[in-house]
């Protein structure tokens, strides 16, 4: 076996339908005595609950966290932590929500309790991201990871269905991704091979019946591993193309990870042997038709495949490979411009990836 190294960074995981009603005992159990909780605009009502649900520890309620995280409203939600004395952040959402608890964390050290309703996986990770200037940065400091997550499948019954499932291939594209990462070892590939299946397997479930619990229970199990993975390795070409075109042309987080994911294993599959093979056993599919299952899985859910749908301009692909290429995150396959502006062109049009569409370099 070859060396590796495994760095684990320890929260507390509370996981079962109706554990939001442990929201206040998880606040006293960190030490808060006046939280604020943050939101999207889209869950205002179940901000407010869980505000309810903390009593008298609950400080303010902001429900102005939007996706990307604008450095505008990081300023905005931590003028208001700073004015209140704020000694804990609630995070009630996805993404945008937790992205926010985290940018202000990072700012303040303070502790987050997360509650996601979604299947992206931040929660589980210390990567944080924040967009100033329409280039988004990113970074890893453990201080941003929560302190305390609570998992309840209930939650994801309100999320629209088509962000429901694309959530859901974001958090398969951060397994997929960890499984070829330059750090990967054996230990986050079981949790990566075992987040595939599960979310691969509950995804179709939850579209033919939203009611299945069984399914959503499922799906938020894949995507803790999925952030697991996340937090724990290091993430390559995929990520780097949806930071890319999230942060400088605003395409929306989980729909652009679900259109780029079968592109990008396609352009690395040659160079990730290991991988490839993990993600077949997992998709239950051949080695050289993985990126083509996981198109159709995608596909299968109903989810629009192309970058042209998401409002990309195909006067945009140039920039977004230059982009794209400059200080580039490790990945398998060495990065040129070329071959990501094959990789993009692909996707923006959508098409099926097969063995070669992509040129090898």
């Amino acid at each position: 076996m070859d060396p590796f190294q495994y760095v684990s960074h320890a929260n507390r995981v509370i996981f079962g339908q109706g554990k939001r009603n442990l929201a206040k005992e998880e606040l006293v159990n960190l030490g808060i005595k006046k939280a604020i909780v943050l939101s999207t605009p889209q869950q205002v009502e179940l901000a407010y609950e869980i505000g309810e649900v903390i009593g008298e520890l609950c400080g303010h309620i902001y429900t102005d966290a939007v996706q990307h995280v604008p450095i505008e409203t990081v300023k905005d939600a931590q003028s208001i932590v700073e004015k209140l004395n704020i000694d804990g952040l609630v995070a009630v959402g996805g993404g945008s929500s937790i992205g926010l608890a985290k940018a202000i964390a990072l700012n303040t050290s303070l502790p987050i309790l997360a509650i996601p309703t979604t299947y992206a996986g931040s929660e589980m990770t210390p990567v944080w991201g924040i967009t100033e200037n329409n280039i988004k940065k990113t970074g890893t400091n453990v201080v941003v990871k929560p302190k305390a997550v609570i998992y309840d499948p209930n939650l994801t019954i309100t999320l629209p269905q088509n962000f429901a499932v694309t959530s859901g291939m974001n958090a398969i594209a951060h397994c997929a991704e960890g499984l070829y990462a330059e750090n990967a070892n054996p230990i986050i590939s079981l949790y990566a091979e075992e987040g595939v299946r599960a979310l691969s397997n509950s995804l179709p479930k939850i579209i033919e019946n939203p009611d299945d619990m069984d399914a959503r229970s499922e799906a938020q199990y894949g995507t803790m591993l999925g952030g697991m993975v996340l937090g724990s390795v290091g993430m390559a070409l995929h990520h780097k193309l949806c930071h890319t075109l999230g942060g400088t042309f605003n395409l929306p987080h989980a729909e652009t990870h679900t259109v780029i994911l079968p592109y990008a294993i396609q352009y690395n599959a040659e160079h990730a042997p290991k991988a490839i093979k993990a993600l077949a056993r997992a998709l239950q599919t051949t080695e050289k038709d993985v990126p083509g299952v996981l198109f159709d899985l995608a596909h299968s859910l109903g989810i629009s495949m192309s970058l042209k749908d998401l409002g990309m301009k195909e006067s945009e692909l140039n920039q977004a490979a230059e982009l794209a290429t400059k200080n580039p995150y490790y990945n398998p396959r060495p990065v040129n411009k070329e071959g990501i502006q094959e990789l993009l062109q692909l996707a923006y049009q959508g098409k099926r990836p097969v063995p070669g569409m992509i040129s090898a370099t």
